[in-house]
């Protein structure tokens, strides 16, 4: 009785949500976006690849009938199974997803046939169509690419995992809560109907779990120095003497720089603290239509340079190191090549994390960024001033979209369960806004035409950018299995620098190849110090290392650090604390 009353509860509770969800969705109104999103204009370039595809098919039709014969046989090898399978008896497979695929590890996808037979002709589908288009020969790398890419989204969208009726597990969870999970599942739906703009944005994670600067980016430290376009922080010392050499680090402007400081387990900034360096961060603000005008240039300009003379003011020290994570590193490199050709010394040495400097295979986001959907974008944010943060989420999202996409649709929707706590996923999903004129020049510039590996091509304040007149020494940390910036094209532009360099490699990807403290000992990494002609020769002559290449990195720039000082406390230098880490610009949302 009592747990009646308790299940009656829930659901009057939960319904009566889902009711008030509904009004207010009718009384807003759902109506279409006039404007053209990113997406659509993907879509609409699409149809080169799907000409170029349909002209291979029809021009050698052999391979075709190969992968038919192979379809049919696949068929009837499903039929034989499936009979036996209704008799009770043991059977193999036909297909099996593979190791990383967990879609289809409830055991009602090998013990009841009806769904044994669904997964398989699933599977076998996918294949022929995977099949299909990698045997189209006479499409150039970009129509395969894209082709390629298009295919692995239908066919992810159509798993049978993603459709109530046909998920064992979706099922089971209704006839478990008496259908209550529906009800859920529908208020889930709904309140991220709510909160998305034009796309349908799938929450990740309990966004109410985490604040920031309460229990994420907690490290001590005070902000101090701010103009339009960062915040500069100064983190407390932990330590009684630090290194005179201060140590500035640019993060993304894509994303939040509280990556580098989740939790104090996994924060970078808090472990450089204790090795004795005075640590600043930029905070980039999240900018609105009001920064339509603000270019690339400025963010050199006014946002690598002014922060570091802000570091000088703020400890009396003209020199300091440096670090560049993503395109925060992109835009370090930039600055780099712009005070060589100034003659300023100052930055006594560079480490760049996962970073891009030669774009010629950007990898699969390469998909949005062909030339006809980069004007597609650049008619689309001169619209409105800036590029919503969360069209670049999605677009990253959907490089690995069963992971990052449909294993949430299914958690949320499908079985009515709320998103758990991550403080990862919280960061992923706190996006930023990119002004106009700053992303049309660094897609363009970039991605489509890649002049920064060009000698002078590139113009910044005044000055030509040559990339190969670096010769500040400089350490490149990329990852394995990064699938932003793929690791060997981070090695083109580690090339690229003169003078003192070494590449070393991260196992894992993106965030956990760099993220990687010495305390678990979860990934190592692979070194060699000779440079090689190609990335894979210089992986033949690598060593691999247990542990996190933490250690490995503060060994290499001890030689850079200088001798020990008193600590720094921030503001008792000619800069004031103004407010208290994480600061204001860190909290601004997209809503």
């Amino acid at each position: 009785m009592e747990f009646l009353t308790r299940f009656a509860k829930d659901y009057v509770r939960h319904a009566s949500a889902l009711m008030k969800q509904s009004q207010e969705m009718v009384a807003r109104g759902l109506n279409p976006a006039k404007t053209l999103t990113p997406d659509n204009s993907f879509v609409m370039d699409v149809t080169s690849s799907l000409t170029a595809a349909f002209r291979e098919a029809v021009i050698d039709p052999s391979k075709v009938m190969q992968d038919n014969s192979q379809l049919a046989f696949r068929y009837w090898q499903l039929t034989q199974n499936v009979a036996l399978n209704l008799l009770r008896q043991p059977v193999d497979p036909v297909i099996a997803p593979e190791r990383s695929d967990h879609r289809f590890d409830d055991e009602a996808w090998t013990r009841n046939p009806l769904y044994y037979a669904i997964a398989q002709m699933y599977l076998i589908n996918s294949e022929y169509l995977e099949k299909l288009t990698d045997d189209l020969d006479g499409l150039t790398d970009d129509n395969r690419r894209q082709l390629n890419f298009m295919m692995r989204q239908f066919i992810s969208a159509l798993a049978p995992t993603n459709f109530f009726i046909t998920n064992p597990e979706a099922v089971r969870k209704c006839r478990e809560t008496w259908g209550l999970s529906v009800v859920k599942g529908l208020e889930n739906f709904y309140r991220d109907i709510m909160r998305s703009r034009q796309l349908l944005n799938v929450s990740m994670t309990d966004d109410q779990a985490f604040e920031v600067g309460t229990n994420i980016a907690t490290t001590p430290g005070d902000v101090v120095y701010e103009n339009r376009l960062f915040q500069l922080i100064q983190y407390q010392p932990t330590t009684e003497k630090v290194h005179q050499t201060p140590l500035l680090i640019v993060p993304p402007f894509i994303n939040k720089y509280y990556i580098l400081d989740l939790t104090p387990e996994n924060s970078l900034v808090r472990w450089l603290v204790s090795q004795g360096h005075t640590v600043f961060i930029m905070s980039w603000v999240n900018p609105d239509e009001s920064y339509r005008e603000t270019t690339f240039e400025d963010y050199v300009q006014e946002g690598v340079l002014d922060a570091m003379g802000a570091v000088e003011a703020a400890t009396g020290e003209r020199e300091l190191n440096t670090i560049g994570y993503c395109v925060g590193g992109t835009l370090l490199a930039t600055a780099l090549a712009h005070l060589k050709k100034t003659g300023d010394n100052r930055v006594k040495s560079s480490t760049f994390f996962a970073t891009l400097l030669d774009f010629e295979d950007p990898g699969e986001i390469g998909v949005y960024l062909n030339s006809a959907t980069v004007k597609a974008l650049e008619n689309y944010i001169e619209k409105i001033g800036y590029y919503d943060g969360r069209f670049i989420a999605l677009s990253f999202s959907s490089l690995k979209e069963n992971s990052l996409i449909w294993s949430y649709f299914v958690n949320n929707y499908l079985k009515g369960e709320p998103p758990l706590p991550f403080d990862l996923l919280y960061w992923n999903s706190d996006s930023t806004n990119l002004p106009a004129a700053m992303y049309k020049y660094y897609l363009r510039e970039m991605y489509v035409n890649n002049k920064l590996r060009e000698p002078n091509a590139l113009t910044i304040a005044d000055t030509p950018i040559d990339l190969s007149s670096i010769d500040t020494p400089a350490m490149f940390i990329s990852a394995q299995q990064d699938h932003i910036a793929l690791w060997k094209s981070t090695y083109a532009g580690y090339q690229l620098f003169s003078g003192e360099k070494r590449f070393l490699l991260g196992q894992s990807g993106h965030i956990a190849g760099i993220v990687n403290p010495p305390e678990p000992g979860k990934y190592g990494y692979y070194m060699n110090d000779t440079e090689a002609d190609t990335p894979e020769n210089w992986f033949d002559g690598t060593s691999h290392h247990e542990g996190s290449w933490w250690p490995n990195w503060q060994d290499w720039v001890s030689k850079f650090q200088g001798k020990e000082v008193e600590a720094r406390i921030p503001g008792d230098q000619e800069l004031d604390v103004i407010e208290s880490a994480p600061g204001r610009y860190v909290k601004k949302r997209i809503f």
